[in-house]
């Protein structure tokens, strides 16, 4: 691939416009709003002038529900060998394209799985979707020069291609994806009136948990709109779920034993079926998930604390295998969570120790 054309220079286009310029491809940047695209060519994700002729590869980064028709007009004008599209639905835009009667051998349906809660180019990165899935939906009628294509821009963004049909993966987004978005911005939205000394003792667990409700609405409601059915079945099982807890809490309450242990069985199978679900969430790298023990570490919030902590693990020859932090309520200070090989446990908190760091346990 020599020449791509991005249309649409979001997040998502302008992240892979950059990870395409970083690898010498000369890339030509469009939006509908050509100040965005002024500013991504900006960031050094290529230039807002037309293409003289077509080009190898034309990326549309539009919302789901613009797709269809942002891909049939590029499609007629041949502006390119091979047409993508990287929105996070898959069957309904190529219904719709089929629909219109196109010859869709030249176009393959993609959805880069990496995103982050701020939009525009300016929250771009070019290594956003390193190591993160990008599934391709080709079907029978695809062109296997545009799946190479497709196959290389993956390369490019030093992505994980996984091959799919386009339905099964809005079944799988709305499972992973957009269900939890939702159920993010229900627990959220309990915190809207809530008295300020409760929101005040938040803590790092409803941070997890309401993280992504801090994306754009109007992003999501164009996403949402391309994968109702699915979404709400789902979130009809998670109704049934909260009703039988409901149920659970209320027996809870009862002055009858019978009740309560019923009550408390109820509120433990919940739980038990939340620890089967999450220890099915892939680990680092995508390999199945491993258990590591927490090295929890107090520092100051002072510039270079987190450097000295890597700096130090790395001379006591442990690697970290992720970290959490969390901060503590009205006080310069936090709490560093290191996890590691259980091995590697005592180890680090040793050496740490020795180093004048103060440990949790």
């Amino acid at each position: 691939m020599r020449t791509a054309l991005v249309v649409g220079t979001g997040l998502i286009g302008t992240s892979a416009a950059l990870a395409l310029a970083g690898r010498g491809v000369t890339v030509h940047l469009v939006d509908h709003d050509p100040e965005q695209a002024r500013t991504a060519a900006a960031l050094g994700a290529g230039t807002d002038e037309a293409p003289e002729g077509p080009v190898d590869l034309a990326i549309v980064a539009a919302p789901p529900a613009h797709v269809a028709g942002v891909l049939a007009d590029a499609m007629r004008r041949g502006v390119a060998r091979g047409y993508i599209d990287v929105a996070s639905v898959k069957g309904g835009p190529r219904r719709e394209l089929e629909a219109l009667g196109l010859d869709l051998s030249p176009y393959i349906g993609t959805h880069p799985m990496s995103g982050r809660e701020k939009s525009g180019p300016l929250a771009a990165s070019g290594d956003l979707f390193e190591g993160r899935p990008w599934v391709l939906t080709p079907t029978r009628d695809t062109d296997t020069e545009v799946l190479n294509l497709a196959l290389e821009l993956v390369s490019h963004c030093r992505a994980v291609p996984v091959v799919m049909d386009a339905d099964a993966h809005d079944r799988a987004v709305a499972l992973v994806s957009h269900m939890p978005h939702l159920v993010s911005s229900m627990v959220a939205a309990r915190l809207e009136h809530a008295e300020e000394a409760a929101v005040r003792l938040c803590g790092q667990g409803i941070r997890d948990v309401t993280r992504i409700a801090a994306s754009d609405p109007g992003m999501w409601i164009d996403i949402l709109s391309a994968n109702p059915g699915p979404v709400a079945d789902l979130l009809t099982d998670v109704a049934g779920d909260l009703e039988e807890t409901v149920r659970a809490l209320r027996a809870l309450q009862s002055a009858d034993e019978a009740k309560r242990l019923e009550g408390t069985s109820g509120i433990e199978h919940m739980l038990r079926r939340g620890n089967a679900g999450q220890v099915r969430v892939p680990g680092k790298h995508g390999s199945a998930p491993r258990v590591y023990e927490v090295v929890a570490v107090l520092i100051d919030d002072q510039p270079g604390q987190l450097a000295r902590i890597f700096a130090d693990a790395g001379r006591a020859g442990v690697n970290i295998e992720d970290v959490r932090i969390e901060h503590a309520t009205g006080q310069q200070a936090g709490l560093v969570q290191l996890m590691v090989e259980p091995s590697a446990a005592p180890v680090l908190a040793a050496s740490l120790r020795e180093r004048g760091w103060a440990i949790r346990q």
